[in-house]
């Protein structure tokens, strides 16, 4: 955990200093494997961080070194002063910065994010999203030159950039967070290793920058929503959707401190959808109950995330609310209004909650094909097998 942690601060290190994001990487990781050898033998050095930017600062000089006739600027760059940087200073947020960068589509920002900050093999980063090693080595390196080929220094993106990339950061963490807890596809529900490194960055983030509300709420929500992982599948992996689970099964540790970040924060700054998320999934977890719910409250929260933040998914979120606030039929007005939106074609959660909302309101045989629909349209073993489950029921019935 202590290489994980030190790894993107050292990487942050390098490429301010040399500016060559490839070779500082490489050098990163073979200073992080020296340590994995050495220091299990001789113990963890005084300080730790100085050590493994001395070793990586050493083989990257060595590199440019070997390459003078080829490379003679980035030697006559590095060559002036040898001494590896020992500072206190912290560049992963820069580096956060980096992987942000506008020039890079979001799958690239990811991946980069992931390799770069999160530590991940390239191996791992690819399984997580369902795609060959290669094709994800390939989005990396365009990712990497595609920064390369921008011009960008290393520096922190100016004031009238730095929200707007801040905004990316977070939404680059969500959704890895979000691919870690209900996996686009795969024989597995969630992918625990995802979120276990999305909440650890969100932790990375927020300390940081601990007045950042929106920050803080992005940690409450991730907390929050993770907290009922033990209690979403059976001992056969199969799902269980929220009004069935065992609450028991909760984190309770991680619904005290979610609910201590989101207090924290509301009222403190700007209202951002993050805050706003994360005090509906408090609302969730406080309930001792599917019954005890606030759901008048919960559908409040949407109606406000839909006039900051609006989107289709809020919107279907929002027809669930008000589905169990005031009828399944009110619900599927509201879902109406999602019908044609080319955003959500061919996503089956739009099915799903219709499937839902149809059976609460005893239109059995419309819900059977709209489960149906449903599970022809996701990839995740787990939620295919729970929608071909209801279909099959109310067939049967």
């Amino acid at each position: 955990m202590l290489l994980k942690e030190l790894a993107p601060q050292v990487l942050g290190v390098l490429v301010r200093r040399y500016g060559q994001f490839d070779s500082a990487e490489d050098a990163v990781q073979e200073a992080l494997l020296a340590a994995s050898v050495q220091w299990p033998r001789e113990g963890i050095p005084d300080n730790p961080r100085a050590w493994l930017t001395s070793v990586a600062s050493r083989r990257l000089i060595d590199e440019f070194r070997s390459e003078n006739a080829r490379r003679r600027r980035e030697v006559d760059v590095t060559l002036g002063d040898t001494t590896p940087d020992v500072s206190d200073r912290d560049d992963t947020l820069d580096l956060l910065f980096l992987c942000a960068h506008p020039a890079l589509s979001g799958p690239s920002q990811l991946a980069l994010t992931l390799r770069a900050v999160g530590g991940l093999t390239t191996a791992e980063i690819a399984q997580a999203f369902l795609v060959p090693e290669s094709t994800m080595a390939q989005r990396i390196s365009r990712a990497k030159q595609l920064i390369r080929r921008s011009g960008r220094g290393f520096e922190s993106p100016p004031e009238a950039e730095r929200g707007e990339r801040l905004r990316v950061v977070r939404q680059v963490l969500y959704l890895i967070f979000n691919e870690g807890y209900t996996a686009s596809g795969g024989p597995a529900l969630q992918r625990a290793e995802l979120t276990a490194e999305a909440i650890r960055l969100a932790r990375m983030l927020h300390k940081l920058l601990p007045d950042d509300t929106e920050t803080k709420g992005l940690l409450a929500l991730m907390l929050l929503t993770d907290a009922r992982t033990k209690a979403r599948t059976d001992r056969g992996g199969n799902l269980i959707p929220l009004d069935s689970q065992d609450r028991s099964l909760w984190n309770k540790e991680q619904i005290t401190e979610g609910v201590s970040l989101v207090s924290a924060s509301l009222g403190r700054g700007p209202l951002g959808p993050y805050q706003i998320q994360a005090a509906i999934a408090a609302l969730h977890d406080e309930a001792t109950s599917d019954a005890e719910t606030d759901w008048a409250q919960i559908l409040a929260l949407y109606e406000v995330l839909e006039r900051i933040s609006p989107g289709p998914v809020v919107t279907l979120n929002r027809a669930v609310a008000v589905a169990r606030a005031q009828g399944p039929l009110a619900g599927l007005a509201v879902l109406a209004d999602l019908d044609g939106d080319a955003r959500m074609e061919g996503n089956h959660r739009v099915e799903a909650v219709r499937a839902h909302l149809l059976e609460r309101a005893g239109f059995r045989q419309e819900a059977q094909a709209a489960f149906a629909r449903a599970a022809k349209l996701t990839a995740s073993a787990p939620e295919r097998r729970y929608l071909e489950g209801k279909a099959l029921t109310l067939l049967e019935q």
